[in-house]
């Protein structure tokens, strides 16, 4: 079983995933690009469900989507069906050499296995143990099932999503990735760094109860407290911020700026380089708690001053004014922009059959233990051979007999 040395700063940690779909695959992700090792528990014939949401389908002959690949790199899979008793031992197995079990099975799904915090704890006391689920391991919803689509509207944001009610196109809008899912492996990652720092110190493991909706809920920060704090229900605004004006798309004679003001020195500069030096003057907008009493008047005296630019040379004379504004771009468009090229986050690496997967790598760069990329995202079960061989000590007749009787599988 060939490996390459995990030069990142959590090299030597050991994580199990049990984990699919987004949530709990982005954080193990995020913890396998920053070193440790992660082992993916599949379920043999069928894989992590995302392998098949597509198209579009890598071109290899896998049948792996674009969405799976985009989750999954530096992980091994191993292909084991936890629901035979011999399964669930081998997985057990694993646990006891893990230091991280992740798993966003239903409330109490993994206890007829034998995998869930309490039985896998037995074997190893200091097991950091992550769940995640739609609505967590108690309260009235802990039953139901979590979709990011679902929690997305249950949590407030769809109701702060969207364009102005009485608005052509009006109503609630889901964000264009699934933030809910993404966000909560985020926190899990988070959590689950912190639990190990725990640990270390005093030698006690513990579980994680995340849930997506309380995840979403957390995240709804100023709109949040715009309402508990300052007695304001928030609302759609379109791409218009709730507390701060202007900061949203404006018309150009030849398509949309964003321009993002934060304070009043930046909007009396903005209004300088449209030609309106009068705006600030005016009392009404002299503060940003003013305009944004009065901003549909505000924007009715701005709008029209900067219809009358070209796009291109707005965001040239904002950049000179080190104002802050842009383009939306396509996705396309800011792989290849110069600033991410630079910035080396679009990255490419070959799987075991020799397709190339690309990928937008971790963000954050370490200045002493940068994150590596060490595997490609693995084909169902291309790796139980050689784990169990090697981490499990079994022997070639050992796993030939698991794999005639279905316990364990090598490829889909």
């Amino acid at each position: 079983m060939s490996e390459l040395t995990a030069t990142g700063p959590l090299a030597g940690i050991r994580v199990l995933d049990l984990s699919r779909v987004l949530a709990g695959p982005w954080c193990s992700q995020i913890l396998g690009d920053l070193g440790a090792e992660v082992i993916k528990v599949e379920q043999p014939g069928h894989g992590d469900d995302t392998r098949r949401w597509g198209p579009p389908f890598l071109e290899d002959g896998s049948g792996d989507s674009a969405y799976y690949l985009c989750a999954n790199r530096n992980k091994r899979s191993v292909a084991i069906n936890m629901a035979d008793p011999e399964g669930a031992e081998l997985i057990r197995s694993m646990a006891s050499q893990a230091d991280v079990v992740l798993e966003n099975f239903r409330v109490g799904g993994l206890v007829k296995y034998g995998l869930d915090y309490e039985s896998l704890k037995a074997i190893r006391s200091d097991i950091v143990y992550c769940s995640i689920t739609g609505f967590g391991q108690h309260g009235p919803l802990k039953d139901n099932g979590g979709y990011d689509f679902l929690v997305q509207g249950m949590s407030g944001l769809m109701s702060v999503t969207g364009l102005p009610d009485g608005q052509p196109g009006s109503g609630p809008m889901k964000v264009g990735i699934p933030i809910s899912d993404l966000t909560t492996g985020l926190y899990a990652a988070i959590s689950v760094l912190a639990a190990l720092n725990h640990r270390d110190r005093t030698g006690e493991g513990q579980q994680i109860d995340l849930a997506l909706l309380d995840t979403q809920v957390a995240l709804l920060a100023n709109q949040a407290s715009n309402w508990m704090n300052g007695g304001l229900i928030p609302r759609r605004l379109g791409n218009q911020h709730p507390n701060t004006v202007p900061y949203q798309d404006f018309a150009c004679a030849d398509g949309e700026v964003l321009v993002a003001l934060g304070n009043d020195r930046q909007f009396r500069s903005f209004c300088e380089l449209i030609e309106r030096p009068d705006l600030p003057e005016d009392p009404r907008f002299v503060v940003n708690a003013g305009r944004s009493i009065h901003r549909d008047a505000l924007l009715a005296e701005m709008r029209p001053a900067v219809a009358r630019w070209n796009s291109a040379e707005l965001i040239a004379a904002m950049e000179m004014a080190k104002l802050p504004g842009g383009k939306v771009n396509t996705i396309p468009e800011i792989l290849e922009h110069p600033q991410i090229v630079a910035r080396g986050l679009v990255n490419s690496i070959d799987r075991s059959d020799g397709a190339k997967v690309q990928f937008v790598g971790f963000p954050a760069k370490f200045s002493a233990t940068p994150a590596d990329y060490r595997h490609a995202p693995p084909r169902s079960g291309e790796d139980t051979f050689a784990t169990l061989k090697y981490k499990l000590g079994l022997t070639d007749n050992d796993i030939a007999r698991l794999e005639s009787t279905g316990v364990i599988a090598e490829k889909l």
